[in-house]
């Protein structure tokens, strides 16, 4: 990889942190990032100043859970201002340490467990910090594509924008794919070379370098140092992840997929879950063989098992070819009209793990007063409707609201011993009184189309 020097000036971020200092500072980083692609940033780490960092600290989840210190964020913030400063003067005499970070595990869809990794809060603050540096800087570097831990960019923006580019391009084969483990396998000297591309600041690449080694706290109390990946959880990790496959993957499939198919050719990504669309058999094929070396040069593996090449065509509908991307099952469906069109749904291993998560719910907090319960299932439901009620979906949503209804039925009148508390007849005038969260079709116009 070919870094790129330059003799521009350096810039003086000093007033970060203030509203004034937001927009000036911050600002510029970003123009002169997209008016120069080829800048290398100098002396950003003095964007790590007090101001700044108590700026970041407001952004941090106030519920977070706590690392190997027990700090919180409450406990932290009595003290505010003298606890940052204490920490800049840390960086500016470069006695900063990483803590160690505590490992937690959450259950998956699956079955398996999902490991994050619970930085203490000050090293939470920093992130997030560096994290605010970082992706005014590389904003101007993503491609269109890229939806994954992006502002204004969300999963939904990808799942509207992939529908629009197979319903009105012509592709008729899909591959989709993963990465087996991403942020286990992320190497550390590749990403610090990526890096380098566009940051000339050794004290702040010293930093990330510092949070990638740092000590890992496993739940048996032994402590593993790692040599490659980014432990998910850390306010930095997304926005490292991105760049990661922002080198390793879109620019490649940006400069070098793209020009050598015969046909068309897109790509849509989120974070290390994408799919990608090609005219032709031939260019699939093509595709579908380089990917592995190419994501081998990086030390990333496909997963087999969530990777393939499906034949996926407006000509032939009644294939009744389906895959799965961000929670959606995709396939084409002949309407009314006489017209094929890219139908969505919510897949099933989603529905289930919903239908499972609303259940447990339920039976956790049964024995909440009325009001505060019914609150509770409603901000569910919505939440569940707003991301999956997209046209043509009606059925899913409608399961998924049925489920519930019967769920909260059967517990709440589990309240009251072997005695029911109330009939079908009475609940459903229950529903009415606390206005229950019926189904809906929450899908608005689109933000944008890429093609």
């Amino acid at each position: 990889m070919t870094e790129v020097r330059s003799s521009q000036r350096k810039l003086a971020p000093d007033n970060v942190g203030s509203d004034k200092g937001k927009q000036t500072s911050l600002r510029g980083i970003a123009e002169k990032a997209k008016a120069d692609k080829q800048y290398r940033f100098r002396d950003i780490y003095r964007c790590l100043n007090v101001e700044f960092l108590i700026d970041c600290y407001g952004s941090l989840n106030k519920d977070a859970a706590s690392g190997v210190d027990g700090m919180t964020w409450q406990k932290y913030a009595e003290n505010l201002g003298a606890n940052v400063e204490a920490l800049v003067e840390r960086l500016k005499s470069k006695r900063y340490r990483a803590k160690l970070i505590r490992r937690h595990y959450i259950p998956k869809g699956d079955g398996k467990e999902r490991p994050l990794g619970i930085p203490v809060i000050e090293d939470k603050l920093l992130q997030a910090a560096c994290a605010r540096i970082l992706t005014v800087i590389y904003e101007q570097d993503f491609l269109a594509f890229s939806y994954g831990y992006r502002p204004a960019c969300s999963a939904k923006d990808a799942v509207d924008d992939l529908t629009s580019s197979l319903q009105f391009g012509c592709y008729e084969y899909v591959v989709e794919a993963d990465i087996k483990g991403f942020f286990d396998h992320i190497d550390h000297d590749w990403l610090l070379k990526m890096l380098r591309q566009r940051i000339d600041d050794r004290a702040f690449l010293s930093l990330i370098q510092k949070w990638l080694k740092a000590g890992i706290l496993e739940t048996d109390g032994k402590v593993v140092y790692p040599d490659i990946g980014s432990p998910q959880g850390g306010s930095v990790s997304p926005v490292l992840a991105n760049i990661y496959l922002h080198y390793a993957l879109d620019r490649w499939f940006e400069k070098v997929v793209k020009p050598h198919c015969r046909g068309g050719a897109v790509m849509c990504r989120y974070a290390d879950d994408w799919v990608c669309a090609f005219r032709f058999q031939r260019d699939a094929d093509w595709f579908y063989q380089a990917l592995p070396v190419r994501l081998a040069k990086f030390k990333l593996e496909v997963a087999s098992e969530k990777t393939r090449i499906l034949y996926f065509s407006r000509f032939h509908p009644s294939m009744k070819r389906r895959f799965s991307f961000l929670g959606f099952e995709f396939y084409w469906e002949v309407n009314w009209r006489g017209i094929p069109r890219v139908m969505r749904r919510t897949s099933r291993k989603k529905l289930q793990g919903a239908c499972r998560r609303i259940t447990e719910w339920i039976k956790s907090n049964r024995n909440l007063p009325g009001k505060e319960f019914f609150n509770g299932l409603n901000a569910r439901l919505r939440g569940h409707y707003n991301y999956y009620g997209v046209r043509g979906n009606s059925d899913s949503i409608y399961r998924f609201f049925k489920w519930a209804v019967n769920c909260a039925f059967k517990w709440l009148n589990r309240r009251g011993g072997k005695r029911k508390s109330f009939t079908w007849e009475q609940f459903n005038q229950i529903l009415a009184c606390v206005n229950i969260a019926r189904p809906a079709i929450t899908e608005i116009n689109r933000r944008r189309v890429f093609a």
